[in-house]
């Protein structure tokens, strides 16, 4: 298993300038449901979210007002407190969101691809805008301020199809306690390999990657690391199997799982992980020593018939320096390049990064998924 560089990013952006692109999820701070719903209301519904109505100083303009439909995979209270920041700056924009884990967005963004719902997606995983971008589902659009997005985190096309927020990555979240119930210690988990001690044999917890983004990457990482293309990375997987608990829907309640001591090892990622840590609860969080898979949050304008003022308008601020202060808080590794240390990092967030193929992800998904299911499906949760 080799572990990446920075070089490494990029000789990845030459490959993306050849087509399509590959970019680079996660950082330090919080948690979620990645259950659909719209900030701050029912998380089964797509209510609108609307802003301050008595803002001076709101633009005015085509592009300042209208109602957005926005898919996102961004954790609940990202969204709400993203969400209250461009309100402010646009209280005439209606801003509807959708929000799922990355698996159920992409399909439900495919199954809608003759009839689209949404006007943009917003922080969804870079590999599944590739495979929307390869049907020919995205709008050409180039943010204003996307000159400032580092040509390795976004599309290689001459308008991009799509610009990337920020990176989020594997990591394992342990439960001090639990753990020591099995004669081990959090230090004893430090690489993949690691997971496979026979004594966590059924004390693990990890996202499904046909639902999950962070399960995808986690899963398309091992592929990596042990050779894509081989069979190599399928008998890790076998193996580890044996460990494993349960599958669940979403990359982060691995996290909550064992901050709660439901489980002693959670497959997550870092994010969800340092938010449990700063929640008080006995965890520590372990970016394994082989390299961690990775995905980059992207945003992307969908093409339909009809393509809002202020759709372009949110994207625009998506980007913007106050957006990009706001991802900061979060996540280490930002798509401007300005991002920073955090604590929960014993490492360089960059160099923890494996050398990750987005494009062979995106291309080879599908059979990803479908191979993934006929082995392992048989412990996933129940939806």
């Amino acid at each position: 298993m080799k572990k990446v560089v920075f070089f490494a990013l990029t000789i990845l952006a030459i490959a993306l300038l050849a087509g399509f692109l590959a970019a680079c999820k996660n950082g330090a701070t919080a948690t979620g449901n990645k259950s659909s719903g719209t900030a701050g209301e029912n998380k089964n519904s797509s209510t609108p979210a609307t802003g301050n109505k008595g803002n001076s100083t709101a633009p005015t303009g085509e592009g300042s007002k209208g109602e957005i439909t926005v898919y996102t995979a961004l954790e609940d209270e990202q969204v709400e407190e993203y969400l209250k920041a461009f309100n402010t700056r646009y209280p005439d924009i209606k801003v509807s969101i959708v929000r799922e884990s990355t698996g159920v967005i992409t399909a439900k963004l495919l199954a809608e691809k003759n009839n689209p719902q949404a006007d943009l997606v917003w922080g969804t995983a870079a590999s599944s805008l590739l495979a929307l971008d390869e049907q020919g589902m995205l709008e050409p659009y180039a943010p204003a301020g996307v000159d400032g997005i580092l040509a390795k985190f976004k599309s290689g096309k001459a308008v991009p199809t799509w610009t990337g927020i920020d990176v989020w990555e594997t990591a394992f979240v342990i439960n001090t306690v639990e753990i020591g119930k099995l004669g081990l210690k959090a230090s004893d988990i430090k690489s993949y390999d690691d997971l496979l001690r026979p004594e966590l044999k059924g004390h693990v917890v990890m996202p499904n990657p046909a639902s999950s983004g962070t399960g995808l990457l986690t899963v398309t990482g091992i592929l990596q690391l042990e050779g894509k293309g081989t069979d190599a990375g399928w008998q890790y997987l076998d193996k580890l199997h044996q460990n494993i608990s349960q599958y669940v829907h979403s990359g982060s309640k691995p996290a909550k799982m064992a901050g709660s001591g439901e489980c002693a090892v959670g497959i997550s990622f870092g994010y969800a992980g340092i938010q449990r840590l700063r929640a008080g609860e006995p965890v520590a969080v372990v970016f394994p020593s082989n390299g961690s898979g990775w995905d980059l949050e992207a945003n992307a304008l969908i093409k339909k018939n009809k393509i809002s003022a202020a759709a372009k308008t949110f994207l625009d601020w998506a980007i913007s320096e106050e957006a990009m202060g706001l991802y900061k808080e979060n996540y280490p590794i930002l798509a401007n390049g300005k991002g920073g240390r955090y604590d929960g990092f014993a490492n360089d967030p960059v160099d923890q990064l494996i050398d990750n193929d987005l494009l062979w992800v995106a291309n080879n998904r599908d059979n990803i998924l479908e191979e993934w299911a006929r082995r392992f499906d048989g412990k996933s949760v129940p939806r």
